[in-house]
C-alpha cells in the first residue's frame, strides 16, 4: 500500500499543477464555451486515457530503472527533482495570460474530440517529462507496485477530470476570473512553490 505521507504530498502537489491554466484546461474551456460541456465530455474522455498511458509508461519504465539498476535511480531522482524545481520556477515567472479561440468548429465529430484529447494528452513532452519526474519517486518497489499505481491513477484521473469539467462548466464567468488582476499568477505561483518543494523533496529524500 502507498505511503499515507506521500499521499499527502502527492494529492494537493497534482490538483494545484492541473487546476493551473495550461493546453488541456484552455481546451477544455474553449470547447465548453463553443460546442458544449456535454459534447466536450468526449475531449476529455480522449484526454483522461492518454494521461492513464503516459503515467503507466512512465511508473513501468522507471520502476524497471529502479529495480535493476538502483545507482542509476538515485541520478534519476536527483534529475528528476532537479525537473520539478525548474518547472517550478517557470511557473512562478509566467506570466499568467491566457489566449483562447472561441470559435471551434460546432460540427466536430465525438471520434475527432476524443482523438483531439488523446493526442493533446500523449504527444505533450513535457507531459512525459512531467510524470517521469514526479509519479516514480512516490512508488516503493519494496511493495507490489500495481495497488500503489492504481492509487495515485485514480487520484491523476479524478483531479484532471475535476479540473477539466471546471473549466468547461464555468466558460465565460471563469475566463473572466483568470483575466482580472492576478488571478493566473497567483495560481501560478501556489502551484510552482508546491513543485519546487516536492522536488526538493525528492531528491533529498
Amino acid at each position: 500500500m502507498i505511503d499515507v505521507a506521500a499521499l499527502a504530498v502527492f494529492i494537493p502537489t497534482f490538483f494545484f499543477v492541473s487546476i493551473t491554466p495550461g493546453m488541456c484546461m484552455t481546451l477544455a474551456m474553449t470547447l465548453g464555451m463553443s460546442i458544449g460541456v456535454r459534447r466536450t465530455l468526449w475531449m476529455m474522455i480522449g484526454e483522461l486515457l492518454g494521461v492513464a498511458s503516459v503515467a503507466v509508461a512512465a511508473v513501468l519504465g522507471v520502476a524497471s530503472v529502479m529495480l535493476n539498476y538502483p545507482d542509476a535511480f538515485a541520478i534519476l531522482k536527483w534529475v528528476g527533482g532537479a525537473y520539478l524545481i525548474y518547472i517550478g520556477i517557470n511557473m512562478w515567472r509566467a506570466k499568467g495570460k491566457m489566449s483562447v479561440n472561441t470559435h471551434s468548429p460546432s460540427d466536430v465529430s465525438r471520434q475527432s474530440l476524443f482523438t483531439q484529447g488523446f493526442i493533446t494528452a500523449v504527444a505533450n513532452p513535457k507531459g512525459w517529462a512531467f510524470m517521469i519526474s514526479l509519479l516514480p519517486p512516490f512508488i516503493d518497489v519494496d511493495q507490489t507496485v500495481a495497488p500503489q499505481l492504481l492509487i495515485l491513477l485514480s487520484v491523476i484521473m479524478i483531479t484532471e477530470f475535476v479540473s477539466m469539467l471546471a473549466y468547461a462548466t464555468g466558460g465565460k464567468s471563469l475566463r473572466l476570473f483568470l483575466a482580472r488582476g492576478d488571478n493566473i499568477k497567483w495560481m501560478n505561483r501556489i502551484a510552482g512553490s508546491l513543485m519546487m518543494l516536492v522536488g526538493a523533496w525528492l531528491a533529498l529524500d
